[in-house]
């Protein structure tokens, strides 16, 4: 473990839990069982553009639900364990699928589950407001709360550290604006 902004540019995955982290916590159960989640725009424009840049992201989350799935989908994230019961499986299983060292690895998670999956790789890090056992296991608080773009915020660290960022200046779908 070094400087973090050497140790960001040669990460090479980044995972992230959703309720808490991509949201604000907040659920709306529906009837049919499913949640209503509300998203940061930012957020997710971040982590498709790190997508196309070849970016790999995995999302693990106890959360569950047909518009989570759908909304992840629409941002290009195809590797998502949702309503996991065992985040360091799932953790483990993804990174020996692509053959990445756990050093080379953000976890953002912001409660008690997320814990152990935080200690396992190199680069822990968490919202603002965050459990407090989250943010004194965590390398880099962000200055933003969950659902309020802390994950645009290591995103595009992590893609500026590796000169990435804003590089084809296309929307989330990839197309330049001419093109939509």
């Amino acid at each position: 473990m070094g400087n973090f902004k050497e140790d960001i540019a040669r990460v090479e995955a980044m995972i992230f839990d959703v309720d808490g982290v991509m949201t604000d916590g907040g659920i709306i159960p529906t009837p049919d069982g499913d949640f209503i989640r509300r998203y940061n725009a930012k957020d997710g424009y971040a982590m498709a553009s790190a997508l196309r840049e070849g970016m790999k992201i995995c999302v693990i989350s106890g959360g569950r639900g047909q518009m989570l799935r759908r909304r992840l989908e629409m941002l290009g994230v195809t590797r998502m364990y949702l309503n996991c019961m065992d985040k360091t499986a799932a953790l483990s299983e993804f990174l020996a699928d692509y053959g990445i060292a756990a050093e080379n690895v953000i976890y953002m998670g912001d409660d008690i589950p997320d814990l152990e999956c935080m200690r396992m790789v190199g680069i822990p890090v968490c919202p603002a407001d965050s459990a407090m056992e989250v943010v004194e296991a965590s390398r880099y608080i962000s200055e933003f709360n969950g659902g309020h773009g802390a994950v645009r915020d290591i995103v595009e660290q992590v893609m500026r550290a590796q000169q990435k960022w804003a590089k084809n200046l296309k929307g989330v779908l990839g197309l330049p604006a001419e093109e939509k």
